[in-house]
């Protein structure tokens, strides 16, 4: 079939035997001796569909290249900007959704990705909810980039399902002779500070990993840091006066390090390192049965215990409040957080 010149060509290709042997190409200029050039605009199964496509184009012509680009290249892209203003724990997040499960995805073009794809990345990583949830975060925040770029016409990642989340975790505190023993063995096990820390501050154990050294204020006995909701990040966390030894000791350590607590190499620790290499190893030791999140709730109950103002709790730990109007804490608030906290 002859188009119109400048309106672009079909060709069917009889090189090799391919599934969609029909090739489309549009007019990208001409060269200095007024021959056309051509840009790729796709390849299609017959010739009614590479018709259509060449019609399409040329009714609402679009950016060929961002109807070529890949899963890949629509993260690297996004990331160029979005990363500049989440915490480093949120792009480890991302990250590890992106290299540890999407592998089958990143050599498609964004504009070729359905449901059937994505559903199948959820389907196949066996992992618990938690993970299917993060990894269709980055399946939504990608989409929501590619739509509001005219890469996607349609958002197949809203309709993602990730299952039901398996069964409530029950939560454990530490009992008063657990909390001691954790004391007793200070001296004698690396890395217990840690746990006493996340229990005398309520800190999830991602919030503890993600302090940096900038935030930790030593003589106002505050730092500033956590994850997830609005009313818990960047929220004033108290310093209790049992633990402000041990965040000033390994303030001092790696003060010349981005993080309070570091790994070997003096970079920033992974939950799963120190989960696996601290944590869980501390506790068969010490022959006792808890997750690192049993740390925040021990703390929670301890404030409850110690008759605590509900309000200064909810600041301390980062849970929303309707009493909480002020978006930036007074010199006064701090100090009511700080005596809260040495309550316990």
């Amino acid at each position: 079939m002859r188009f119109p010149n400048g309106y672009g060509s079909i060709s069917k290709l009889k090189d090799k035997p391919r599934r969609r042997p029909f090739r489309v190409r549009i007019t990208k200029g001409f060269d200095d001796d007024g021959k056309q050039t051509f840009i790729n605009l796709g390849y299609f199964s017959n010739q009614e569909e590479a018709i259509q496509a060449l019609q399409e184009y040329n009714s609402s012509p679009y950016d060929i290249s961002k109807n070529q680009i890949t899963f890949s290249e629509v993260f690297n892209k996004w990331s160029i900007s979005h990363f500049k203003n989440v915490s480093d724990s949120a792009i480890t997040n991302y990250k590890n959704a992106f290299n540890r499960y999407c592998h089958s995805l990143y050599k498609l073009r964004m504009k070729d990705i359905r449901l059937t794809h994505l559903q199948a990345v959820i389907d196949n990583c066996g992992m618990a909810h938690p993970t299917r949830a993060m990894i269709k975060t980055l399946f939504n925040v990608l989409f929501k980039f590619s739509m509001k770029n005219d890469i996607v016409e349609k958002d197949y990642a809203t309709y993602v399902d990730v299952g039901h989340r398996e069964g409530k975790v029950n939560r454990k505190p530490f009992t008063t002779e657990e909390i001691q023993t954790l004391w007793d063995n200070v001296d004698k096990l690396s890395f217990v500070d840690t746990i006493l820390i996340m229990i005398y501050t309520s800190m999830r154990v991602g919030e503890l990993l993600d302090i940096k050294i900038e935030n930790v204020h030593l003589d106002e006995r505050y730092m500033i840091g956590g994850l997830k909701t609005k009313a818990g990040i960047n929220r004033i966390i108290p310093i209790n006066k049992k633990i402000e030894p041990f965040i000033r000791k390994y303030y001092e350590q790696n003060k010349d390090c981005k993080y309070l607590i570091t790994n070997a190499f003096d970079r920033q620790m992974q939950y799963s390192n120190y989960r696996r290499e601290k944590f869980d190893n501390i506790m068969e030791k010490l022959r006792m049965e808890h997750c690192p999140h049993d740390c925040r709730h021990t703390g929670i109950s301890l404030l409850n215990s110690a008759n605590a103002n509900p309000l200064c709790i909810k600041r301390i730990v980062g849970h929303s409040s309707q009493d909480i109007t002020e978006d930036v804490y007074t010199h006064k608030s701090i100090d009511e957080l700080i005596a809260t906290i040495d309550l316990i």
